[in-house]
């Protein structure tokens, strides 16, 4: 009996040491991911500032890369890493790939019937298959290439005869790229400057005048008048066709959604492009032996030609590198479009409920030193020969997105910007203004969430050895 209390007594002990890794094991899919402390009613957004996804990566280094936030009241996923992602696609792709229900979307776009804010279900299914197969396709994206010429040279000559009238001059327009288009003709006001040099801002696709709600809804009217009018333009005319005379069993879009899928084009597309070409020709200033090299392998495939044809553009594997690069480290949406979960569902063993938002922190993963070698140098070199690629099959690199929420238009961004930038660089020298140097470029990213230059980037463009 004496001896049998002692027993009695550790039995409890011993339970716990053997139920303990039993209960850690089942535990941990019923915890959230961690969280920094947060305040009442703003939760995290204080730790936002000033620049969101630089904020966010500081606090997965501390925090890990599966890490949960409120944003407000708003429960928020933050993924920092491509094995997150990794984890996110291989595991329940579909759990995740719903959007919000964002009030400006909501306001401005049809009711969120645009292809990158629309919940996931039937309508998003159906109207991205109708842009995927009618819009966006590899033939598709083929037969937009005399558009693509005609209006990069109107760009290249624009380029050429611009020029500013004196010293006071206190106006410039920035240069348009589809500077025929209504939606892209308000010139934008910037600084003067003290010499008469032949100055080309490089934003090359328009910068709109503001991104408040009111230039939205001037864009929105545009769109109204346009579609009402002009049966001439690819795109609308394409779109006005499904909606008239529906190919059987096919979708066939309402007016409201014609023109949500029209301005989504127009926003992502110009935005993402104008961007990325300001962030390339940065890089670019800033490492002349890249330029060197792009210039040559420019040439060489121009044929003599002072234009470098879309159909050679393929044959430049360097620009395919330089592009990589400037989008591994200048992604124009580094924290990509917002997700949000249909249902309750797990990630890395964490308990993630319905309705949690999810943001993919895309800049922080195209700068991981774990995968990236020297990840805030641009060096293009790390893309030659290797077939690491944005298509959505490597998730170390996802400036387009990732699983079904990738973005359709990719092809024809990628065919935009390539053909653009060969261009660029094949008919012009560029150097700065007024005897600054490289080094004097600023490269600061302004805040907020696309990956806006805080300063527009002004360079002077030369030819044939001669100031324009």
């Amino acid at each position: 009996m004496f001896l049998l209390l002692p027993l009695l007594l550790l039995l409890p002990f011993l339970l716990f040491l053997f139920l303990k890794p039993l209960s850690k094991s089942k535990s941990k899919s019923q915890i959230h991911p961690p969280s920094p402390p947060s305040l009442p009613f703003i939760g995290h957004l204080h730790l936002l500032l000033p620049i969101p996804y630089r904020a966010l990566h500081s606090l997965s280094l501390i925090h890990g890369p599966i890490m949960l936030l409120k944003l407000g009241q708003i429960p928020t996923l933050i993924l920092s890493s491509s094995s997150s992602i990794r984890s996110m696609i291989k595991s329940n792709d579909i759990a995740f790939s719903s959007r919000p229900n964002l009030k400006v979307p909501r306001q401005l776009v049809y009711d969120s019937k645009s292809i990158s804010f629309t919940p996931y279900g039937p309508y998003w299914r159906q109207s991205r298959k109708l842009c995927v197969l009618h819009l966006l396709s590899t033939k598709r994206v083929h037969s937009f290439r005399p558009n693509r010429h005609s209006e990069l040279s109107i760009m290249l000559s624009h380029i050429s005869n611009h020029s500013l009238s004196g010293p006071h001059q206190s106006q410039r327009n920035h240069l348009l790229l589809h500077h025929q288009h209504p939606l892209q003709k308000s010139p934008s006001a910037a600084p003067s400057l003290k010499k008469a040099n032949a100055v080309c801002s490089m934003t090359l696709f328009v910068r709109p005048p503001n991104s408040s709600a009111l230039s939205m809804l001037k864009i929105t009217s545009l769109l109204s008048n346009e579609i009402k009018d002009d049966d001439n333009a690819d795109l609308v005319d394409i779109l006005l066709s499904l909606q008239r005379d529906p190919l059987p069993g096919e979708f066939s879009p309402t007016m409201d959604e014609v023109k949500a899928i029209i301005l989504n084009m127009f926003a992502a597309g110009t935005t993402t492009s104008y961007i990325f070409l300001e962030w390339a020709m940065s890089e670019l200033i800033r490492n002349p032996k890249v330029m060197k090299k792009l210039k040559e392998e420019a040439k060489l495939v121009s044929e003599k030609s002072s234009m470098v044809a879309e159909e050679n553009v393929n044959k430049m594997s360097y620009l395919k590198a330089v592009v990589k690069e400037v989008l591994r480290l200048h992604p124009p949406a580094p924290l990509l479009v917002p997700r949000e979960t249909i249902e309750d569902t797990e990630l890395q063993g964490y308990k993630i409920p319905k309705k949690t938002r999810v943001i993919i922190n895309a800049w922080a993963i195209g700068r991981d030193p774990k995968f990236w070698d020297a990840p805030e140098e641009f060096i293009p070199e790390r893309f030659v020969n290797n077939e690491l690629d944005f298509r959505g099959q490597d998730f170390e690199f996802i400036p387009f997105g990732i699983g079904r929420r990738i973005c359709p238009g990719m092809q024809f961004a990628v065919a935009t910007i390539e053909f653009a930038l060969a261009n660029l660089v094949h008919q012009f020298d560029w150097d700065m203004p007024n005897g600054l140097s490289a080094e004097d470029l600023n490269m600061d990213e302004a805040q907020g969430l696309i990956m806006h230059r805080k300063h527009p980037l002004v360079l002077v463009a030369k030819k044939n050895g001669l100031m324009l």
